[in-house]
């Protein structure tokens, strides 16, 4: 297979992974809301946050830059199940808390207000991105503490921090190397890259959680080569699709992830990882050259990023050996001594 390691990898750094100015703006407007919502409930006499838990993609360090600033980050709210209960005893229903929590996030300076979900309150930013955050309660039990959802019309169990340590674990054990992230995340980054790499893709292929659960399933790692890692394991997800769609919740038994065993999502990405597949099997050629390598790769995710590259290192390199030439030239040049009476080549 021809060698495009240092390009994969090159692609990962400049355009797959975000950069750390955008993770601190992001926070910064976490941040906002985990204050806005602390003084106005304050304000109004309701029950205040136990704690905040970030979660999701963006407290696994899995998010992918997205040029439509289609970003989605999670930070759940954790209340005591005795602060959402009346004097009576009587427990807050969900919908109510999730209403409580998009009441106090209200503000005048939002062009769209914050809007009550299904199973969380979102915020929307002129960015384009927007910030859920998922209502909890924290219920003590003679076997310790349970983490309830406000999800729907129900109280479900589900404590979202499990699968940030399940992804840390599997990041740890998984991967070759400790640095750069570790190469699994890496690699899903990679595939959520992938999997969002044309806009009309983003609506009909598998979520970020699903393609993060299929990588964990069928992951290559190889040390020594991040663009075979990647492709081994885009191999693999495709082959596991053809004949089963389903993903299962990794915490969670019994949960899926997908629709079915007719999935969309997951048929989807299944029929794009073909489609991809074939455009690299032009690297298996003994003949394949660095430009038509270059081209597939950028086929694959939608860029000239990896033909720029390579045309960017032909012009240095066709530079420096103009200057080289020139060096030579210069030095095997006959230098003129000027005495009396004329002069004399050395």
């Amino acid at each position: 297979m021809y060698d495009c390691s240092g390009d994969v990898l090159a692609y990962h750094d400049a355009e797959v992974t975000l950069k750390q100015p955008e993770r601190t703006a992001m926070r910064d407007r976490r941040d906002s809301n985990r204050d806005r919502l602390r003084t106005r409930l304050s304000a109004s006499g309701k029950p205040l946050p136990l704690e905040f838990i970030k979660q999701g993609s963006y407290a696994m360090k899995t998010m992918v830059k997205d040029a439509d600033n289609d970003y989605d980050i999670d930070d759940g709210v954790y209340f005591t199940r005795e602060s959402l209960q009346d004097a009576n005893g009587i427990d807050m229903k969900p919908e109510a808390a999730r209403q409580m929590v998009c009441d106090a996030l209200q503000d005048e300076r939002f062009s769209c207000p914050p809007t009550v979900k299904t199973s969380c309150v979102r915020v929307f930013y002129e960015e384009g991105y927007h910030v859920d955050l998922p209502v909890y309660r924290v219920v003590q039990t003679p076997f310790g503490e349970r983490y309830e959802l406000a999800a729907g019309d129900e109280w479900r169990e589900s404590r979202a921090a499990d699968v940030e340590e399940w992804f840390d674990d599997r990041n740890q054990t998984l991967s070759p190397d400790e640095t750069n992230g570790r190469q699994f995340r890496r690699i899903v980054r990679m595939k959520k890259k992938f999997a969002r790499s044309r806009k009309p893709w983003k609506s009909q292929v598998a979520p970020g959680f699903t393609v993060t659960k299929l990588v964990e399933e069928h992951y290559r790692a190889n040390a020594a080569r991040e663009d075979s890692a990647l492709r081994d394991t885009m191999q693999a997800i495709h082959d596991r699709l053809r004949w089963n769609l389903e993903v299962q919740h990794p915490i969670t038994p019994g949960t899926q992830l997908t629709s079915g065993p007719n999935d969309a999502g997951t048929s989807y990405l299944r029929d794009r990882l073909k489609e991809a597949l074939a455009k690299l099997d032009i690297l298996d050629d003994p003949d394949c050259t660095a430009k038509q390598a270059a081209a597939a790769w950028d086929a694959v995710f939608g860029t000239t990023f990896f033909s720029d590259r390579l045309a960017e290192a032909v012009r240095k390199a066709e530079s420096n050996v103009a200057i080289l030439a020139n060096l030579v030239t210069t030095r095997e040049q006959p230098r003129q001594y000027h005495k009396e009476g004329g002069g004399r080549f050395a």
